[in-house]
């Protein structure tokens, strides 16, 4: 229960942000590097956090400046918008993603991605099982697609980051699973959180 509290807060302070964020500049903050995880995961969440924030200005009708005057609607690179629309997609699909990992149905790979489970209920239900293999379809694509964006928009990684950018994302997810999802160790043995 205590994990997932934490993982409720992460996202309402990270959703708190990129809209107070899509407001303006809030605050510059000096960051302390205590070591290079910590480093890349910072790196990453930076760049995940401002592809959040359009997200949000895409998402809102018209913008205005500090005058209050409308800004002229720019146009958004196919790139950007790709991954913009990758996001959305996500948080569309959340709560199933959050209902197949209860389940046993989807569990959190080593890689960054999700790996799909046959269990009774899909086992019982075709219907379900094509339904929830979709739906983790689409959010690996959706994965992929933010994990490039990421690395196109940081000068400090290359494509060759890509696995780096990968385990760290897998990182994450691993520590911010619920208690009793299923998770996939470095060393690739799956196991159940505690």
């Amino acid at each position: 229960m205590k994990s997932a509290h934490k993982q409720s807060l992460f996202f309402f302070l990270i959703w708190t942000i990129l809209l107070f964020s899509a407001c303006g500049k809030l605050v510059d903050v000096d960051v302390t590097v205590i070591d290079q995880k910590t480093a890349l995961e910072n790196q990453i969440l930076g760049s995940y956090e401002e592809l959040g924030n359009e997200m949000v200005l895409l998402a809102s009708v018209r913008s205005v400046d500090e005058n209050g005057k409308l800004k002229p609607v720019i146009k958004t690179p196919p790139a950007k918008l790709k991954a913009i629309k990758a996001m959305q997609r996500m948080e569309f699909n959340r709560d199933d993603i959050q209902r197949f990992k209860k389940m046993g149905v989807a569990g959190e790979k080593n890689d960054g991605f999700l790996n799909f489970f046959e269990t009774e209920d899909t086992q019982n239900d075709q219907q379900f099982k094509i339904f929830a293999q979709t739906i983790l379809d689409e959010e690996n694509q959706d994965r992929e697609t933010v994990l490039k964006r990421v690395i196109a928009t940081n000068i400090r990684f290359s494509p060759q980051d890509l696995p780096k950018v990968k385990k760290v994302y897998a990182n994450l997810n691993r520590d911010n699973a619920l208690s009793g999802e299923k998770i996939q160790l470095e060393d690739g043995t799956w196991t159940t959180k505690k």
